[in-house]
Parts: C-alpha cells; sequence; structure tokens
C-alpha cells in the first residue's frame, strides 16, 4: 500500500493537520451557542375584564342613523360617539345577517373635514349597504 504524499521519501512533510483545529473550533461553536440566553419578545397588554354590567351597543338590527351637527359631534342613532366606538359599532353591523342600512345625514353647515373623516372610518369599515338622507337641505345652497 503506497501513499503519495507529494515529496520526496524521507524529507519532512510540509502540511499542517487540521483535524483537532476544527475540532477545537466546533467545541467552542457548540459552547457560544449554548450560553447564549434565549430571547423573548413579549409584549404586556392590559387586556380589559369582561363585566357583566357592559351594555350593548345601540345597534338597530334595521337601520342605523349617523348625523353630523355643525359643531362637529358625531351622533350614533342619537347618542355622541368618537371615532373609535363609531368604528366598533361599523364593525358589529358588518358581522350581522342581513346587513342593516347605514344612513348618513351630515347637517349642512357641518365641517366638510369631520363629514370626510366619518366617510373614511365607513370606508374603512368595509360598509356598503350607506345611503345620504336630508339631501333637500342643501338645495338652498
Amino acid at each position: 500500500m503506497a501513499m503519495s504524499t507529494g515529496g520526496a521519501e524521507g524529507e519532512p512533510m510540509m502540511d499542517i493537520n487540521t483535524t483537532p483545529l476544527i475540532d477545537v473550533m466546533l467545541v467552542l461553536l457548540i459552547m457560544f451557542i449554548i450560553t447564549i440566553p434565549i430571547q423573548t419578545h413579549a409584549v404586556k397588554l392590559d387586556l380589559p375584564v369582561d363585566s357583566q354590567t357592559n351594555t350593548p351597543p345601540p345597534i338597530d338590527p334595521v337601520k342605523n342613523k349617523i348625523v353630523i351637527e355643525p359643531a362637529g359631534t358625531v351622533l350614533w342613532n342619537g347618542t355622541a360617539v368618537n371615532e373609535v366606538q363609531l368604528r366598533q359599532y361599523l364593525d358589529i353591523t358588518q358581522t350581522l345577517t342581513p346587513v342593516p342600512e347605514l344612513h348618513l345625514q351630515p347637517h349642512p353647515e357641518a365641517r366638510y373635514e369631520v363629514v370626510d373623516n366619518v366617510l373614511a372610518i365607513t370606508k374603512r369599515a368595509n360598509v356598503e349597504a350607506m345611503g345620504f338622507v336630508g339631501n333637500e337641505a342643501y338645495g338652498n345652497f
């Protein structure tokens, strides 16, 4: 069994044996992996507690009316609501079967910015059965 060493017979071997070096490097790599702390990405939330005193939202299963007053107040079936409550009510109406109609009645002197904001909220809630009521009030302008 002859083996070629690349050099003449009797000369010292010039190649370094890298096997022990690789073994040591692998052991060090495993030690570093084991000592790395486990990364946890937790988001701490304070979730609301369910209470039995919560009243259901005032949602009519047939039709609901949004009125925008000149002062910028948004009314949902006669009750003042903010943007978050309006979106929640709209989301709830979209889960009902059949989906109730939504009537939007902006006052003629209401700011366009408020009306546009309400329209944007209804669009994001994917409201499809919506109509404008009280358009005859705009005939004098």
